[in-house]
């Protein structure tokens, strides 16, 4: 086989081969195209740039062009250079006619909770964050850097998460991760690694989560919870645990200050450790936010946050403040060298500049008045269903009459209604009885398809 080549000026890959220049090159170039590699239209190399790149004679080139142009497969026109020809793609191959296969149905109506309003991203505000971030940049921001991420956000997030959640932390505390799985991943390894074998985390949750755990060898085990939350005074034989303290999800609530408490002093008298998963902490609507757990004890609690449900889940940006002890041992399995140095450039300047601030004001009213709809609207269509877990964030619990939520999630499913029951979040080994229940995701929507996503919603419900 000839020695794979690439082109100068346009690059191009090409492996000719047979029994001459001409015929290899013609070869390789059609079957480039038939196989897809050249989309129609794609702009070829000129014959001089494609023979210097290859080694051949400029007349070898030009003929190869002028086979596959009488072919059909080129097109030559003075002034626009050879391109690719238009032709129809076939489309992939699809089931069999009689088979039984079918691709599913996508969603009409997307009420699945974790994701906000993507199309309220503020591509204006962040791209001018962009564009300064970048003119300001120094040179060394572009090379390896720190593995706790760069300064500049690692200051930035420092002040707001001191003014806007309470938390106490400076710069050196703070290691940017691409989300909270990664740092959820890093923890449980440090974990592991000194020992610990087992997490307790609330009753109910993301299995995403405990999946994380178990594959870094910890043991996730329940703990029981009440109307004031997990029941973090049964924590006596867990050496580490994962607590949602501000809004509880699925469930909605805030852990009440008592068991707040006792999770610290757990943790100082046992030497365990609190992960603070504080996902949604800006989005509180009916009262003062609940500040961070974090604030009790900072050497005993790690703080996780994300830009996730602020700004979107596509940045794969988030971050932990960590206790000084356990710095060391989490750069040692990982840092911050997975996100992208312009990305967290842009977000410190995001937060500098006030544009942080504003975006999430805003956000914060227009899920504020879905949640106020959503509310008035099960009350009047669904009076036998009971709201509960709206204090806070972007989703909603919906009580279902007991033995209901299976025919419910199955009539949404007709109704290409997307929506997940609460029993989708039980740990599998949680000792209460389950609870009949919706999780309602009321920030997914754009605000043209709200209207039609909640009278949907209220068409299903007992």
């Amino acid at each position: 086989m000839a020695e794979a080549r690439a082109t100068l000026g346009l690059d191009l890959h090409l492996e000719p081969a047979g029994p001459g220049l001409r015929r290899g090159l013609t070869d390789a170039l059609r079957e480039a195209v038939r196989g897809g590699r050249l989309a129609p239209g794609t702009r070829l190399p000129s014959s001089r740039a494609l023979a210097a790149d290859l080694g051949i004679a400029r007349n070898t080139v030009a003929d190869a062009y002028a086979d596959l142009v009488a072919e059909g497969w080129l097109t030559a026109r003075q002034g626009s250079g050879t391109r690719v020809a238009d032709r129809a793609v076939p489309p992939p191959p699809g089931p069999r006619p009689g088979s039984r296969h079918r691709e599913p149905a996508r969603p009409a109506h997307n009420l699945v909770p974790g994701t906000p309003d993507l199309a309220s991203f503020p591509r204006g505000a962040w791209l001018r964050a962009a564009r300064r971030a970048l003119a300001a940049a120094p040179n060394d921001a572009l090379g390896y850097g720190d593995p706790r991420g760069r300064v500049e956000l690692r200051t930035a997030l420092a002040g707001y998460l001191a003014r806007v959640r309470g938390v106490r932390t400076d710069p050196d505390r703070i290691v940017v991760v691409n989300g909270f799985a990664q740092a959820l991943k890093l923890l449980a390894e440090v974990l592991h690694a000194r020992g610990t074998r087992t997490l307790a985390v609330e009753s109910y949750g993301l299995d995403t989560h405990w999946d994380i755990a178990r594959r870094a060898g910890l043991a996730t085990v329940p703990l029981p919870h009440d109307g004031l939350g997990a029941r973090t005074e049964r924590l006596a034989d867990a050496p580490a645990v994962l607590l949602n303290p501000s809004h509880q999800f699925p469930l909605g609530g805030a852990l009440r200050r008592e068991r707040r408490v006792a999770a610290v002093d757990w943790a100082r008298r046992t030497g365990g450790l609190i992960l603070e998963d504080d996902y949604d902490g800006e989005f509180r609507y009916d009262r003062q936010p609940v500040g961070a757990l974090q604030d009790l004890d900072p050497d005993r609690v790690v703080y996780l946050g994300t830009a996730s449900k602020s700004l979107a889940p596509g940045l794969r940006l988030g971050w932990m403040v960590l206790p000084p002890s356990l710095l060391p041992e989490v750069l040692d399995h990982g840092g911050a060298r997975s996100v992208g140095v312009l990305d967290q450039l842009t977000l410190a300047e995001f937060l500098t500049s006030g544009a942080y601030d504003r975006h999430v004001r805003s956000a914060r009213l227009r899920y504020r008045r879905r949640r106020d709809t959503l509310v008035a609207a099960v009350a009047e269509r669904a009076p036998r269903v009971r709201v509960r877990g709206i204090a806070a964030g972007l989703h909603a619990v919906l009580e279902l009459p007991e033995g209901t939520e299976a025919s419910v999630v199955g009539a949404a499913a007709w109704q290409r209604l997307a929506v997940t029951g609460l029993s989708r979040y039980r740990h599998p080994d949680a000792a209460a009885e389950p609870l009949d229940g919706l999780v309602v995701g009321f920030g997914t929507p754009p605000d043209h398809a709200w209207a039609g996503a909640l009278d949907a919603l209220c068409r299903v419900l007992p």
